[in-house]
C-alpha cells in the first residue's frame, strides 16, 4: 500500500478519562472519537495514521505517587513501576477496543516492550515493524508507557516523546493533539483567548503564557507539550502541530481531514 501522507493524533489522557476520578474512562468519548477517525480515514485511503493516546486517570496516578518518571531502584518504586505498567494497559485496551468496534485495523506497539531509554530519553526502537504495519494499511497505536532506563532504572514516555522519537523517521505532514482545551491560552488561567500560532519568532513572548497541566500530569502538562512540539518542528521540515480540543464533535475528523484547528505551531 502506497502512502501518500502520514499523520500522528494523540487522544489526550484529559479528553479520554476523566481526571479527577481514578481510572475513570470517558467511554462515550472515546466511542465517538473512533467513529470520527474511521469516517475521516474512509475517505482518504492514502493516509496513513499513528495513533497515540495519554494515560489520563489511569498511569498519572500512580505515576505521582511512586515517582516513577524520576526513576525506578527501590523494590517499592519497582511495584509502582509495575502498577503504572498495569494501569496504563488497562486504558489502552479500552482505546484498542473502542477502535476495533469502529472497524479501524488497530494494532498495539506498547512501549514498554519494544522500548529502551537511556537518562528518561529514547535510546533505541526499532521501528521496522510500525513502518510495516502502516504500510499493510493497519493503524499502530502507541501510548504513555512505563520503560526500561539503562541509567535510572525506569521510566515513564509520553507519548509526546514517542512521537518526538518517531517523527524524523516516518516524516509526518501534521501531529494532532487532541486534548479538552481549545488551543493553547494566552491568558491562563483566565482562559479568554487562545493563542492562534506559535513559532520560533513569538515563543519568547508565549513563555510566559504557557503552564503545567492544571490536573496530575507526570509528563509536563501544556508548557512541556509546546516546547517540545516546537523544537520538532525545527528537527522535521514542513510539520505542522495542532493543539486543539477533541471535545467539538467533529473536530478531530477535520483534523484528519486537513484542518489545523485550534493553535497551530510551525518552525
Amino acid at each position: 500500500m502506497v502512502l501518500q501522507r502520514i499523520v500522528f493524533l494523540k487522544l489526550g489522557g484529559s479528553l479520554i478519562t476523566d481526571k479527577t476520578q481514578i481510572a475513570s474512562p470517558r467511554m462515550d468519548t472515546l466511542n465517538r472519537l473512533a467513529g470520527e477517525i474511521a469516517r475521516a480515514l474512509r475517505c482518504q485511503p492514502d493516509l496513513g495514521l499513528v495513533l497515540g493516546h495519554g494515560s489520563g486517570s489511569f498511569g498519572h496516578v500512580p505515576a505521582k505517587k511512586y515517582g516513577t518518571r524520576q526513576g525506578v531502584f527501590t523494590i517499592q518504586e519497582w511495584a509502582g513501576f509495575v502498577e503504572v505498567w498495569r494501569q496504563a494497559h488497562a486504558l489502552h485496551r479500552l482505546v484498542l477496543d473502542a477502535m476495533q468496534d469502529a472497524g479501524l485495523p488497530v494494532i498495539s506497539f506498547p512501549p514498554s516492550a519494544t522500548v529502551q531509554a537511556r537518562s528518561g530519553q529514547v535510546l533505541r526502537w526499532d521501528s521496522a515493524n510500525l513502518q510495516h504495519a502502516l504500510e499493510a494499511g493497519l493503524i499502530p497505536v502507541v501510548f504513555g508507557d512505563v520503560v526500561f532506563d539503562q541509567m535510572i532504572g525506569g521510566t515513564i514516555l509520553s507519548t509526546e516523546d514517542l512521537f518526538e522519537h518517531l517523527a524524523p523517521v516516518l516524516k509526518p505532514q501534521r501531529i494532532l493533539l487532541a486534548g479538552i482545551e481549545p488551543g493553547v491560552w494566552e491568558d491562563y488561567p483566565e482562559c479568554s483567548q487562545i493563542i492562534p500560532e506559535i513559532f520560533s519568532a513569538n515563543i519568547t513572548s508565549v513563555k510566559k503564557s504557557l503552564c503545567g497541566a492544571a490536573t496530575t500530569d507526570v509528563t509536563g502538562g501544556m508548557a512541556s507539550k509546546v516546547l517540545q512540539s516546537l523544537d520538532l518542528c525545527k528537527r522535521v521540515t514542513g510539520l505542522q502541530i495542532a493543539v486543539f480540543s477533541g471535545e467539538t464533535p467533529g473536530l478531530v475528523g477535520e483534523a484528519l481531514s486537513g484542518a489545523l484547528p485550534g493553535t497551530r505551531i510551525h518552525a
